[in-house]
């Protein structure tokens, strides 16, 4: 590993990796959907889909021609908290390729009909989108629990907003993309002279920015409530969840601990509850994902319209379980194991471990990070889980969609839970 800066102040860190002669890059600009102005929520995928479409002196023709014409893969999206621009190609085209990816960010082309032909693939997502009850529910939750705040949004934005950003609110959000910070990471057979190769094509002066600082996000709404959706259909998609804590914390990696015993693999403890013991679930899982701001801890289950007063019961009591009882010296030790697969997992190829470090860097923590949390993983105990979860979960709030004989028997049981309660 080698860290350096590219003039201009973005720090570069390049892992070289021996074996096949592939490199792939990682370009993280800190932003992202959170960052969306007042008005135009979506413009930041908005605009991260328009950068591939054309920059420099390449029109979007000429530079599908150039990455697809040698094999490569070139894709560039926002998420909540940044911008990703990801590069993967073979490494005696990296010459060619990687001076593409500072161009985009600092010459793109924003033309009036590729922006509104990346709109209107927006819109049609979005449509889509409301008729899908899983996505029904997940959006109704996301509005619990961050209401309008930074957070309380799709990255794809809301169509009122979407439908009126132009060339003008994007050429805004162009300029000023690094200046909350950026971070690259390259992996695998890495060139001599890389600096050079990034910065062929780019005027410096046009594109500063520093290291991603460490940096407190959006706040959640810390209040428990209940929100549903009907849809005529045979099953009820429940979702269960709250807002907790930012990545690098020392909470929340006691929660990923307790992600890996409640929703990892078939050993999971939801998986053996809801679906195998009692048979109600299609499917149920945790989604905990790692941001900058307050993370959203969220259990789903999607079960038979005619079971939904049970499913609800025993989805409800999971949760409460986490709150009443600490994790078993077994259960201990299953989602440490299970803790470090998922780590081993993710490190398997460059690609893997450019996302991660970039990741990490761009939420403003070590180049180690997931070292780091690996040895204090080891470190904690139940007790410490189960404090964790006391704290941060005790306030959860529900989002339904389904047929509404199964919300009524679903909204029943939350009235008179004791998590409720």
């Amino acid at each position: 590993m080698e860290q350096r800066e590219l003039e201009g102040g973005c720090p570069l860190w390049l892992i070289q990796r021996p074996g096949p002669e592939i490199l792939s890059a990682k370009l993280w600009l800190r932003g992202g959907s959170s960052a969306d102005p007042s008005g135009q929520r979506g413009a930041a995928q908005l605009l991260a889909g328009v950068l591939s479409r054309g920059c420099g002196a390449l029109s979007g023709d000429a530079l599908a021609d150039l990455v697809e014409g040698r094999g490569a893969g070139l894709r560039c999206e926002a998420s909540e908290d940044g911008t990703l621009l990801s590069l993967k190609c073979a490494s005696e085209d990296a010459p060619l390729l990687l001076p593409l990816l500072l161009q985009m960010v600092s010459t793109p082309w924003l033309v009036e009909d590729q922006i509104a032909l990346e709109r209107q693939l927006n819109l049609q997502t979005l449509q889509r989108q409301k008729e899908d009850p899983f996505q029904v529910a997940h959006d109704q939750l996301r509005h619990q629990l961050y209401g309008a705040g930074a957070y309380g949004h799709d990255p794809l934005g809301v169509e009122s907003d979407l439908e009126r950003i132009g060339a003008e609110q994007l050429q805004q959000q162009a300029h000023q993309l690094g200046q909350m910070g950026a971070v690259m990471v390259l992996a695998g057979r890495i060139p001599h002279a890389v600096n050079g190769l990034l910065l062929e094509g780019v005027e410096q002066q046009r594109w500063l920015c520093s290291a991603p600082p460490r940096a407190p996000g959006p706040k959640g709404l810390k209040q428990s409530s209940l929100r549903s959706s009907r849809d005529d259909t045979e099953q009820l998609v429940m979702m269960l969840g709250t807002t907790t804590t930012p990545l690098g914390t020392r909470e929340a990696l006691a929660l990923r601990l307790l992600h890996c015993h409640l929703g990892i693999g078939m050993s999971s403890r939801l998986f053996i509850a809801l679906r195998e013991e009692h048979g109600l679930a299609y499917d149920v899982g945790v989604h905990y994902p790692a941001r900058l701001g307050d993370a959203p801890f969220v259990f789903h289950l999607s079960s038979s319209s005619d079971r939904a007063r049970e499913a609800c019961d025993e989805l409800l009591n999971e949760w409460m379980r986490l709150l009443e009882t600490p994790l078993s010296a077994d259960e201990m030790a299953l989602a440490l194991a299970k803790f470090r697969g998922q780590e081993a997992l993710g490190r398997q190829t460059g690609s893997q471990l450019a996302d991660r470090h970039a990741l990490v860097l761009g939420h403003g923590l070590p180049f180690d990070f997931a070292d780091r949390s690996l040895r204090e993983a080891a470190e904690l105990t139940p007790h410490d889980l189960h404090a964790a979860a006391v704290k941060l979960l005790s306030q959860p709030s529900l989002s339904l969609c389904g047929p509404a004989s199964a919300i009524a028997a679903a909204e029943a049981v939350w009235s008179t839970h004791p998590l409720n309660r």
